[in-house]
């Protein structure tokens, strides 16, 4: 099996306007993170340096599907005007474990079969804040996202 780029990073703890969907994660996340995008693109929050981040809030083996909470954000410099379409909130940051992953969707895959493995390999431990896969324009232009989980 292919071995996924790790590094080790302290994020920040981001601001964000984020739209949230609940339930089973699968396809519908995908139309959650286009709707805030086309929300972003609006208000011009698309940018060269922006961050797009899509959380997981929930470990689908441990919680019923129909509660898995996903949220698609973009991390803002101030909050939002008054917008019924999105909420606004902050991120936990602290220290993750990001994975640099082909953005596709087997090689998605393929990473979040291996990443368990991975942490074990090098004595990490994740923690309970959300895992968030992380879309920077730098990556993303080459065809990479990042799959970020948080470790003690």
């Amino acid at each position: 099996m292919k071995r996924v780029k790790m590094q080790i990073e302290v994020l920040p703890n981001y601001r964000v306007a984020y739209i949230r969907r609940v339930g089973a994660y699968g396809a519908a996340n995908y139309q959650t993170m286009e709707q805030l995008k086309k929300w972003a693109a609006e208000k011009d929050l698309l940018t060269g340096t922006s961050i797009i981040l899509g959380i997981s809030h929930d470990d689908p083996t441990a919680t019923p599907p129909e509660q898995c909470r996903y949220d698609a954000a973009i991390v803002v410099a101030d909050n939002p005007e008054k917008d019924t379409s999105v909420d606004a909130g902050v991120t936990r940051g602290g220290k993750y474990a990001c994975f640099l992953v082909e953005h596709t969707t087997a090689a998605i895959q393929q990473a979040w079969s291996t990443i368990a493995e991975e942490l074990l390999q090098h004595g990490l431990e994740p923690d309970n804040r959300p895992i968030a896969e992380r879309y920077r324009e730098e990556l993303v232009s080459r065809h990479y996202c990042e799959i970020c989980i948080p470790i003690k």
